[in-house]
C-alpha cells in the first residue's frame, strides 16, 4: 500500500491514545466532583450490571430502528451526549470555580454548545474532537468506579458479546447502520481522502465506488481504555514515564496493538468486532506490565 493509503490507519491510534491521555488527567476532577458510576469499585457484580445496561440500552434502539423511528432514536442519543457532556464539564468547572452558580451555569452552556454542534454541523473533524472527549470522560467515570478484577470480567464478557452480536445475530451492524442514517454522533470518522465529508457524504456509496472514510464506534475507544484507567488509579506502581506506571503503560500498549490486528482486518472492508483484539491486547499489556512492575495486589488469590 501506498503512504497515503496508511495515513487513514494513523487516525484510530491517536483517537485511542489522546481519549486515554485525557480520561487520565480528568481522573482528579472526576474524583472531586464524586462522579463514580459503582459504589463498591471491588464487585465482581458490577460487570453484570453493567451489561445488563448495555443491553438495556441496544434493546431500546433496535425498537426505535424496527419500528421506524429514527427521528426518536437521534434525540434518544442526543439526551445521553448532552447528560456525559454535563458529567464531563461540570467536572472539569467545578474543580476550577467549584460548586458555585457561575460553575453551574457555565456547564449547561457548553454542555449544550457541544451537543448542539455536534448535531448541527456534525462534519467528520467535529465529530471526532467531541467524540473523544466524550469518550474520555465515560472512560475516566468508569475507569475510577471499577477496580482490576472486574474490569477485566468486564472486558472479557463485553469481547464476547461484540463477536456474537457482529459475526452471529449481526445485530450490531443493524444498530451502526440506523445509527449512521441518523448522523448521530457515537463514532468517529476517519477520511480516506482529504476532500471527503461527512455532512455531505455520510458513509453511503452508490455501486461500484469506494467507500470515503471508515468507521470506529466510541465503544471500542472506551473499553479498553477503562483499564487504562482502572490501573492508574488502583494499581500500586511506581511512575515510569509522566505519571504513568508499567502496567498502565502495558494497557495503553496493549490496546494499540489490540488495534493494529483489528485495522488489520478493517482494511478487507468488511464489518469487525472491534472488542475481542482490543480488549484482549489492553488486558495482555496489563498483565505484562504488573508482571514487570512486581504489582500483584490487585489479584485476590
Amino acid at each position: 500500500m501506498q503512504i497515503r493509503e496508511w495515513l487513514p490507519f494513523l487516525g484510530m491510534p491517536l483517537m485511542l491514545l489522546s481519549v486515554q491521555m485525557i480520561a487520565i488527567i480528568l481522573v482528579l476532577p472526576m474524583q472531586a466532583a464524586g462522579l463514580v458510576a459503582f459504589e463498591d469499585p471491588e464487585s465482581v457484580a458490577n460487570p453484570l450490571f453493567f451489561i445488563g445496561i448495555l443491553l438495556a440500552f441496544t434493546l431500546v434502539l433496535l425498537l426505535l430502528i424496527r419500528v421506524g423511528g429514527r427521528r426518536f432514536l437521534a434525540v434518544f442519543i442526543g439526551i445521553a451526549i448532552f447528560m456525559t457532556f454535563v458529567y464531563i464539564f461540570g467536572a472539569l468547572l467545578g474543580l476550577a470555580l467549584g460548586a458555585t452558580d457561575a460553575a453551574a451555569v457555565g456547564t449547561l452552556i457548553a454542555a449544550g454548545a457541544a451537543t448542539t454542534l455536534l448535531y448541527l454541523y456534525p462534519e467528520w473533524y467535529v465529530i471526532d474532537i467531541l467524540g473523544v472527549l466524550l469518550s474520555a470522560g465515560i472512560t475516566s467515570i468508569f475507569g475510577i468506579s471499577l477496580a482490576i478484577l472486574p474490569v477485566i470480567v468486564l472486558l472479557v464478557l463485553l469481547a464476547v458479546y461484540d463477536a456474537i452480536s457482529v459475526y452471529r445475530t449481526k445485530h450490531m451492524i443493524t444498530l451502526a447502520e440506523g445509527v449512521i442514517e441518523t448522523k448521530s454522533p457515537i463514532m468517529v470518522v476517519v477520511p480516506k481522502r482529504a476532500d471527503y465529508s461527512f455532512r455531505r457524504e455520510g458513509l453511503k456509496i452508490q455501486e461500484g465506488e469506494e467507500r470515503g472514510a471508515f468507521l470506529m464506534g466510541l465503544g471500542d475507544l472506551i473499553m479498553p481504555s477503562i483499564l487504562v484507567v482502572s490501573s492508574h488509579v488502583f494499581v500500586d506502581a511506581p511512575a515510569v514515564l509522566w505519571v504513568l506506571s508499567a502496567p498502565t503503560l502495558g494497557a495503553m500498549v496493549g490496546s494499540l496493538a489490540g488495534l493494529a490486528v483489528l485495522l488489520y482486518f478493517v482494511n478487507s472492508g468488511k464489518p469487525q468486532a472491534g472488542l475481542p483484539p482490543l480488549n484482549a491486547g489492553a488486558i495482555l499489556g496489563f498483565l505484562v506490565g504488573a508482571a514487570l512492575a512486581g504489582s500483584f495486589g490487585w489479584w485476590p488469590f
